[in-house]
């Protein structure tokens, strides 16, 4: 059998017979798994008071989770590369459902982020976190010259035009996600650090002044003092710190919280890793840090092995989006942070989330499998 023959069955066999990284694909698959089981115990108390099933919102979970799930399955055997060819069409879209959100979406808590489709909800802003990363991976791998590249500048305005109506909303925490992971990229991929503490120096004031809406300016006031006004807007901080406080090392079981039955507003959504915290006590809430470390790692792993430099800034842009709105979530929930309205990944209710997070996952694992394709391949050339 002559080289060019043996290359091109070992490709094939390799292709057939890669395997993503194992580890990210266990700890996601437990933070699903906590989730729903979170989500049955955070929610059964404010089903009761509806008179539904206690299950209401675990299930509608649940379908949130398969839908992630398949896309998962075929991102994960989807070519990343092929991904540039819809990473515009795929923005459009997304812009398309803001400007529907900002026309005829559903406010909720003096936020209008929703659209209601027949029985169903979805969030628009969530799918901007993979078409933000896939605009700027696919322009700042050749270059990150800001003002010397046409295709940086046409990137650029799709993503301006995304997170103008995601601030119209008003969703700053969204906002605030998809800057950092912006900014992530940039610098990943070589760009001047100069400019960006430069644009960083002239943002964060204009941002405190004329950026912030009263009641996001009052939180950062409640965050520095919660007691202040411990009914009014400390109330969810102050409760919050008590759901943690009860659980202690080892938490009071399972489903036995007691501050979700009336005390802690958004049980199920943005304040859940209270209830984890509750329920499962340090122990549980090590457990959730220490699986979305996992994902950090493991991402970060990928992005080094991979062999390109989309590849390396795709990795990089999702691990970071993913990781960073986890860890803002525990940081809210602890009271490190002002609050904001960002949920879990994985683990709070939001049906958009949950699948947008597993798709996201799927790229990562389709980088995987191509870093040990290329490994596999380099190693029976060397041999031959």
């Amino acid at each position: 059998m002559s080289y060019q023959n043996e290359k091109i069955n070992n490709e094939e066999f390799n292709s057939q017979n890669m395997q993503s990284d194992r580890p990210l694909l266990i700890a996601v698959i437990f933070l699903v798994v906590i989730g729903l089981m979170s989500i049955f115990s955070a929610s059964a108390p404010k089903c009761a008071e509806m008179g539904v099933n206690p299950a209401r919102f675990m299930i509608q979970q649940l379908f949130g989770v398969i839908a992630g799930l398949i896309g998962l399955k075929f991102l994960s055997n989807f070519h990343y590369k092929k991904l540039m060819a819809f990473t515009l069409p795929f923005a459009l879209v997304v812009i398309i459902l803001l400007i529907i959100v900002k026309v005829a979406g559903v406010t909720v808590n003096g936020a209008q982020r929703w659209i209601n489709i027949g029985p169903l909800s979805m969030q628009p802003s969530e799918f901007a976190k993979p078409a933000v990363v896939l605009l700027l991976s696919g322009v700042f791998y050749r270059n990150t010259n800001l003002f010397d590249n046409n295709k940086i500048v046409l990137a650029f305005i799709p993503i301006l035009i995304m997170m103008g109506l995601i601030y119209m909303q008003p969703n700053l925490s969204m906002l605030l996600l998809l800057l950092a992971t912006s900014v992530v990229i940039y610098i990943c991929a070589g760009g001047s650090v100069k400019l960006f503490l430069t644009a960083t120096v002239c943002f964060i004031p204009l941002m405190l002044l004329k950026g912030m809406k009263g009641y996001q300016s009052s939180r950062i006031i409640t965050w520095l003092n919660p007691d202040a006004d411990p009914l009014g807007a400390g109330y969810n901080v102050i409760q919050s710190l008590v759901a943690f406080a009860s659980g202690g090392l080892y938490g009071v079981g399972y489903g036995s919280a007691k501050q979700k039955l009336a005390w802690l507003p958004e049980a199920h959504t943005d304040f859940i890793y209270a209830v984890i915290g509750e329920e499962h006590g340090f122990i549980g809430c090590l457990l959730i840090i220490c699986l979305f470390w996992t994902i950090l790692q493991r991402g970060f792993i990928i992005a080094t092995k991979c062999q390109d430099m989309y590849g390396k800034l795709l990795a990089l842009g999702l691990t970071f989006s993913i990781c960073f709105q986890g860890f803002l979530n525990m940081w809210v929930a602890s009271s490190f942070v002002p609050a904001t309205g960002v949920p879990m990944p994985f683990i709070s209710y939001g049906g958009s989330s949950v699948m947008v997070s597993l798709c996201m996952v799927g790229i990562l694992l389709n980088i995987s499998k191509d870093n040990v394709k290329k490994i596999r391949n380099y190693t029976n050339v060397k041999r031959i």
